[in-house]
């Protein structure tokens, strides 16, 4: 996964490329997509990413998207969805090629069907993925909740003048702490799943879910389906999970080798005196800010989300806190957030930046992996 998504700096990212405003790839060419009788694509500013679906003038959106597995005590860390949403889809790009594929939000599960799959299993329920309530309530010997939430993005070939299923792809959320009280309104208690269990839980789960998706309309024996395993963070962290291993069925039900998925995720700086994931990463990027903060001590604060994919750094996002209110004073410090960011953030890898206040994001930085430039928009009032 080469993107970490955090809040709104995934969402002003997504939406000035989508609006086809700005481009960080020089090289790319907008396309105008493609419009039959059925169906229009969105077109595309980048080769790296997939053009949607778009039917009877609207886009296809999920019924299901962003459904959890909804408790009094489970909470939820926002971040968790939204980062296991990028990294699927960025998993599904080393199996559905951006140039042949078009990406359609998840139709094969409603929301009736993924409310059922993503609670316990009972008399009253049998299609529940978690297991049967035990009644016991002591956090060592209950059954804990596994499935926390479920992401399915389908990915279509067109077929004439109409699209088919050309691959499918599931994310199962999986809850490394279940949250629970042992009676209601009571004290919240968590049952720890250690990684060898959840592991274990999330293959045979993700077994049954090829099963099950086989059998729906359209889908056929021979579509590929990639099931990939994410372990939810802790509800008060302040980064998102991560995913962990990653099976295809290319036919039928017969799943194929699962594949180690290694990543990290932190908040820098690190807090309570952690050990930071790469103590280069987390050195550049305090030397980064304080040059900035020296520089316009007004700022209210600089902290970031890293990401790294087999220990090395694939995604910084940055958010920095300001003061400030004048055109001018934003854009002098944008500029000179860029020049500090290409001079001591580490080399290479994604970074985002958002400066933001409390009257909403002035301005956006970025870098794509591997380019040496940063691309810079202050956000006007008109």
């Amino acid at each position: 996964m080469k993107k970490l998504l955090a809040g709104a700096i995934g969402l002003i990212a997504v939406t000035l490329v989508g609006c086809g405003k700005l481009s960080f790839d020089n090289t790319s060419t907008a396309s105008s997509g493609t419009k039959t009788a059925t169906y229009q694509t969105t077109g595309t500013v980048d080769d790296s990413l997939y053009q949607g679906v778009i039917k009877n003038g609207r886009y296809q959106t999920s019924s299901a998207r962003g459904l959890t597995l909804q408790t009094n005590v489970q909470g939820g860390n926002s971040f968790n969805v939204k980062s296991m949403e990028i990294g699927l889809e960025d998993i599904a790009k080393t199996h559905f090629a951006t140039s042949k594929y078009v990406f359609q939000e998840g139709q094969l599960l409603s929301t009736a069907t993924a409310t059922k799959w993503l609670n316990r299993k009972s008399k009253t329920n049998p299609d529940g993925l978690n297991p049967v309530d035990n009644k016991k309530t002591g956090e060592t010997t209950r059954r804990p909740m596994y499935l926390q939430s479920m992401v399915e993005q389908d990915y279509m070939l067109q077929s004439g003048s109409k699209l088919k299923y050309g691959g499918i792809a599931i994310a199962l959320g999986l809850n490394a702490y279940d949250y629970y009280q042992k009676e209601k309104y009571g004290a919240t208690y968590t049952t720890h799943i250690d990684d060898a269990k959840l592991k274990t839980e999330g293959k045979k789960m993700a077994a049954e879910v090829i099963a099950r998706v086989r059998k729906m309309s359209g889908v056929g024996q021979n579509v590929p389906i990639v099931v990939s395993l994410y372990k939810n963070a802790a509800r008060d962290a302040l980064v998102g999970g991560t995913f962990f291993a990653s099976v295809t069925a290319k036919s039928g039900t017969t799943l194929g080798d699962w594949q180690t998925i290694n990543q990290q995720n932190e908040v820098l700086p690190v807090v309570n005196n952690a050990k930071p994931v790469n103590s280069t990463v987390a050195t550049d990027f305090s030397t980064f800010s304080s040059q900035v903060e020296n520089f316009f001590p007004t700022l209210a604060g600089v902290t970031a989300q890293a990401h790294y994919e087999d220990g090395a750094l694939s995604g910084l996002n940055v958010t920095i806190n300001t003061q400030f209110y004048g055109e001018t004073e934003v854009e002098s410090f944008t500029q000179y957030v860029a020049t500090s960011a290409a001079k001591y953030l580490p080399s290479g890898a994604k970074i985002e930046i958002t400066i933001q206040a409390t009257q909403g994001i002035q301005a956006f930085v970025a870098r794509e992996s591997g380019a040496k430039t940063f691309t810079t928009h202050v956000f006007g009032s008109y």
